[in-house]
């Protein structure tokens, strides 16, 4: 049976609501409840049997797609935090330590001093973002929105896995039970050939008859291994679909799936469209992209007004090159100037009493303290002419925010196709089922009929085993058109967005 992507979306819970429970034979020990526990091993000696939530845990699990979602989404968080951080005022400390030998300055008093200087500075500054256009706050509500958006993008990446693994979980339950049909019916045609063996040995059926019915066992024999093939196909793509290696022996979990009825299905097209584009992650997603687009035009435009930012600074600086002068009370004689004598030509000092000092390092700490600095500044930007870069932004803003609006339509438009497809084929399953379940019962009677009539020698083998061939095609069919029947109803319940059972 193969079912339209998004038409079966609904069979996860449609398949979890039966509730049955996994009974994995490993060494005779009670299966886990964590997917990684189910997971078929090679070289188990006895055959794991997997329902579908644990198919499903193990797909999510390997699912490429999905760890990249999980990654986006993560990432998206990062930036929604960032952007929220970005609001809040910056603080930046440095300090420099310096040796300067030879001609330098002191830092004291910028004067040209010849000796070795030790220095030290520390600087604090701090900025806040007064005003700039709002682009702040639109970034976080645009990061935000994104975000959201790529959770429910991961949420879709989860369900199209899903979707794959119940698609082919059904195709191993469609396999399973087209292959008992054709076991059954090569045990009908066996002991139909018992009964004409003895009566070839009795000499009342002609020996014609033996040979027709063998070679409609070899005929039986052959749709068993047609359908034991399509149901190691199945199982293979199962396998496949949870990226576990095809090595693997296990089955699946039988569902119990009552016959359908044939009532018109209640709702219309439209009807099913208006819930759906309002529950599927893949429409909220599109939304949320549209909105995210919005501000981000908004965040583009903030490009255009003035930023104001309050600035402020601390600082202060420690030199070895300071130094106190203290006088000591006491005159010392100290040379003033020279005199040339006019005689002589010699120079002659001239002395002058002055005041006595004593000169002293400034402590670190005391010079930290008094060269202590603060100040507090307004900043204005006034953007007036960049390149046209502000205009260029705004236009690509805009052209991203039309095409997330475009996706978003189509988004719609896939959905509305997917349901009126998903509606079409209901009503034709509707059809078929109804039509093979019509063929299965006129084709048992008239196999009973025949079936009659062998056994009287009436006809000989030949119309038997046309007689059997028709009905063992059309109960082949039948098993096929109720599963997808039954499915398509319950995806077209999904789209509604109504509880999904079997009662």
């Amino acid at each position: 049976m193969r079912l339209a992507w998004k038409e079966i979306r609904v069979v996860v819970t449609l398949l979890l609501a039966t509730g049955v429970s996994v009974n994995a034979q490993n060494s005779g020990t009670p299966a886990r409840t964590e997917s990684s526990a189910v997971s078929p091993g090679a070289g188990n000696s006895r055959q794991a049997r997997l329902n579908l939530q644990q198919c499903i845990d193990i797909a999510q699990q390997n699912n490429i797609q999905i760890r990249q979602g999980q990654l986006t989404v993560a990432n998206s968080n990062l930036q929604v935090r960032q952007a929220r951080l970005n609001q809040l005022p910056s603080a930046i400390f440095q300090a420099n330590q310096a040796l300067n030998g030879g001609r330098s300055i002191n830092p004291q008093d910028n004067t040209f001093v010849q000796q070795t200087i030790n220095s030290s500075s520390y600087q604090l500054n701090t900025s806040a973002t007064v005003y700039n256009g709002m682009v702040l706050r639109n970034t976080v509500r645009q990061n935000e929105l994104a975000l959201q958006a790529g959770q429910q993008e991961l949420t879709a990446t989860k369900n199209n896995v899903s979707l794959t693994i119940a698609q082919n979980y059904l195709n191993v339950l469609t396999g399973t039970e087209q292959l008992a049909v054709a076991e059954r019916q090569a045990d009908v045609t066996r002991a139909q050939l018992d009964r004409t063996q003895k009566l070839v040995n009795a000499g009342s059926v002609p020996e014609a008859n033996l040979f027709e019915l063998r070679a409609t066992l070899a005929s039986n024999e052959l749709d068993i291994i047609n359908a034991q093939n399509t149901l190691d196909l199945a199982k293979v793509s199962l396998l496949q679909a949870m990226n576990v290696p095809i090595d693997q022996q296990f089955d699946v979990e039988p569902i119990n799936v009552p016959d359908p009825g044939l009532n018109p299905y209640e709702a219309n097209v439209q009807q099913l469209f208006d819930v759906a584009s309002t529950n599927l992650p893949e429409i909220k997603g599109a939304d949320l992209r549209v909105q995210s687009a919005n501000l981000g035009v908004q965040v583009a435009k903030g490009g255009l007004y003035p930023t104001l930012s309050l600035n402020g600074n601390l600082s202060s600086v420690f030199s070895s090159a300071a130094q106190n002068v203290i006088r000591t009370g006491q005159s010392v004689q100290q040379t003033i100037g020279f005199i040339t004598d006019p005689t002589t030509g010699a120079q002659i000092p001239i002395n002058a009493s002055v005041p006595g000092t004593d000169v002293t390092g400034i402590k670190y700490f005391t010079q930290l303290g008094n060269n202590f600095n603060q100040s507090l500044s307004l900043f204005l930007r006034v953007p007036i002419f960049q390149g046209n870069l502000s205009r260029n932004r705004i236009t690509t803003a805009k052209i991203q925010q039309q095409n997330a609006e475009l996706t978003a339509m189509n988004t719609r438009l896939t959905l509305r196709q997917q349901i009126e497809t998903a509606y079409t084929n209901m009503r034709a399953g509707a059809n078929r089922y109804r039509a093979t379940q019509a063929q299965v019962a006129s084709l048992e009677r008239a196999f009973q009929v025949a079936e009659s009539r062998l056994n009287a020698g009436a006809i000989n083998a030949t119309d038997y085993s046309i007689a059997k061939s028709n009905l063992d095609r059309a109960r082949a069919s039948l098993v096929q058109s109720k599963y997808d029947y039954v499915f398509r109803t319950k995806i077209l319940d999904f789209y509604q967005n109504k509880p999904l059972s079997f009662n």
